[in-house]
């Protein structure tokens, strides 16, 4: 523990009555967020707002980027890894669970292999999450992590194969405002962004229908 400590120290002077309520409105923010984004799905989409068109706002709540960018945000402002860990793990659980239930009781259905999808991404939240707060840390491993976490969002946001091009507006949106959140001193943030881009292009490489 001595040497993550010295990548990034715990925050300390949290009371604990405040941790847990900290956690409690994560959990309660998750599910509402599942209950917004699947009403959002079930909606016709001329009954939406403009703006709401004009972004395509159901299918970005469908997609991955918004939810990781979330996700980051939760983990990297927790006071330790370990509160880190469990904030983004019950904002999953508050997510989904609200998710699949507004589909089955108020939608009527039920996709398995969807849900299977979520569940995984759920439980291997904890331990993502875990490793990505020590992204505010000090050091290469702090300054991988950023980048790692950079390539991915960016992976999502813009194709690097057979022409470079925008994916989604919304999703280079989100990754902006990761730039923002994971910002560095600018020489770590030249190595971070060097290391976003390898990310970015195996991501891709790997898993080509991920956006």
């Amino acid at each position: 523990m001595d040497m993550l400590e010295k990548i990034r120290a715990p925050k300390e002077g949290v009371s604990k009555q405040r941790q847990i309520l900290y956690s409690v409105l994560i959990f309660l923010f998750g599910c509402g967020m599942g209950f917004f984004s699947k009403a959002l799905d079930l909606a016709g989409f001329n009954e939406l707002p403009y703006f709401m068109q004009r972004l395509d706002i159901t299918n970005f709540l469908g997609r991955f980027a918004i939810w990781i960018f979330i996700a980051v945000c939760i983990s990297v402002y927790s006071s330790n890894a370990f509160r880190a860990a469990l904030n983004v793990f019950l904002f999953f659980i508050g997510m989904v669970t609200c998710y699949f239930l507004y589909s089955k009781f108020v939608g009527g259905f039920f996709s398995r292999n969807y849900a299977m999808i979520w569940y995984g991404f759920t439980a291997a939240s904890p331990f993502l999450a875990f490793a990505c707060w020590y992204a505010k840390g000090k050091g290469w491993p702090a300054i991988a992590i950023t980048g790692a976490i950079i390539g991915v969002l960016f992976s999502q946001a813009v194709f690097l194969f057979q022409g470079i091009r925008i994916a989604h507006w919304t999703e280079v949106i989100v990754w902006l405002a990761s730039l923002w959140v994971l910002r560095r001193k600018p020489k770590e943030f030249c190595y971070s962004l060097g290391i976003a881009l390898v990310v970015a292009l195996i991501v891709q490489k790997c898993l080509p229908y991920w956006g």
